[in-house]
């Protein structure tokens, strides 16, 4: 008989009955997809992968723990037949034949009445991707060009133009420590459609210059102020683009919420009725001392690390850290933006009894290309910071952590042409 392609469909599985014959690879990998269509699924299987076993634990999943027995698709809409046993596998496809189930088969897929397309997922889009015919079948190549499609969507170098109009409003992203390849794919993705770009100095720069050029890019240090503060300087722009209908995204160096000052620009898009959307950032605090060689917790060194900026000293009425109590614990301590106050930062801590040969180490413009890092202790911390010339932005580590693996050599990072 003449071969004709298969014809693509999207099934909608939402309470219905999804039989699975067996709880192996296939099934484990399978499982997820048909849980998130919201399918009532019958797993068959004296046996199951832990992972397969975990989703029956939960609930997510019905599990009789037998071989397959005629009469077990009688109810389903769609059948994944994946057991070891051949001849079972074979019994199972005639009776989904009989019951006229769609029936997908791990083991031989000619003899299925489907097939399984590679699938990925975008912000709402699913790309699935199916070779049309089952003579030359190459699932490792359909598997390829999902891929190749997906990451185009999710990083913003296959763009789509919306047919529809979207909703204006802002997102503020989460930019990361600073290689643009950290961005997150959903961050990278918004970029990539925004109409303007409000972003920090500390953000990913390398990423605006791949912005089509109808995109406004703004530099928020050059916002002018007027007669209101910095931050409001801000908050006003990102309402007055949004109010003009324009998608518009906040790029902030690391994470909006770890000293971003991202819940304040949160509030004021919210009080002026705007929409917003968060998107998480890899934070400099464990990023940049794992890119320099450092871990902030590691097993029978620290079991705890901290966090804490360090942009007022800690004499200073204005500060919220409680120093003294910081200095009696046994793990890592990360400052943020601390440079300039790291003397003050160190003679205190020492003064509330850490010791004075805590190793420290400051990682300078960390995972970009220029990322430096310098040793001391709390005793020589602040002469090395001025005898090695160490300026914002960099990160800083105290603890015996800064010992364990020894130095790590600056990332290496393709210079871009002049």
């Amino acid at each position: 008989m003449a071969e004709h392609p298969a014809y693509p469909v999207g099934l909608r599985l939402t309470g219905r009955r999804v039989v699975v014959l067996g709880g192996g690879q296939v099934a484990q990998r399978r499982l997820p997809a048909l849980i998130a269509a919201g399918a009532d699924i019958l797993l068959v299987s004296p046996e199951a992968t832990p992972s397969v076993e975990a989703m029956a634990e939960a609930g997510e999943i019905t599990w009789e723990r037998r071989p397959y027995a005629d009469g077990d698709l009688a109810d389903a809409w769609y059948a994944l037949i994946a057991t070891s046993d051949p001849e079972a596998n074979t019994q199972a496809s005639a009776e989904a034949e009989a019951h006229r189930v769609w029936c997908v088969r791990s083991d031989n897929a000619d003899a299925a009445t489907a097939w399984t397309p590679a699938t990925g997922y975008s912000e709402g889009v699913t790309v699935a991707v199916l070779t049309s015919r089952a003579k030359g079948r190459d699932p490792r190549h359909t598997a390829a060009i999902r891929d190749a499609v997906v990451e185009g969507l999710r990083d913003g170098t296959l763009v789509a133009p919306h047919h529809r109009t979207r909703t204006p409003g802002v997102a503020l992203v989460g930019g990361g420590p600073g290689d643009p390849d950290l961005i997150t794919v959903r961050g990278r993705r918004l970029l990539a459609e925004a109409d303007v770009v409000i972003a920090d100095r500390l953000g990913p720069r390398d990423l605006l210059a791949e912005l089509p050029p109808h995109v406004e890019v703004i530099d928020a240090a050059k916002i002018p102020y007027g007669r209101f503060m910095a931050q409001e300087a801000i908050n006003n722009a990102l309402i007055e683009h949004a109010k003009q209908g324009k998608s518009v995204v906040r790029l902030k160096g690391g994470d909006p919420y770890v000293f971003g000052r991202g819940m304040e620009e949160l509030q004021a898009l919210a009080e002026a009725g705007i929409p917003c959307t968060v998107v998480p950032g890899i934070s400099s605090s464990i990023s940049v001392p794992g890119a320099a060689g450092i871990p902030v917790t590691h097993r029978g060194v620290a079991h705890e690390f901290t966090v804490v900026s360090g942009h007022v000293a800690p004499d200073d009425e204005r500060s919220l850290v409680d120093w003294a109590s910081l200095a009696g614990l046994t793990g890592t301590l990360v400052i943020l933006m601390g440079v300039d106050k790291i003397g003050r930062i160190a003679e205190t801590l020492v003064a509330h009894g850490k010791p004075a040969d805590t190793p420290v180490a400051l990682v300078q413009e960390g995972t970009t290309a220029a990322q430096r890092r310098v040793d001391a202790t709390l005793a020589t911390v602040a002469e090395t910071v001025r005898t090695q010339d160490v300026k914002p932005p960099a990160v800083i580590v105290i603890g015996e952590v800064v010992t364990v693996g020894g130095q790590a050599p600056a990332p290496a990072r393709p210079q871009p042409p002049e």
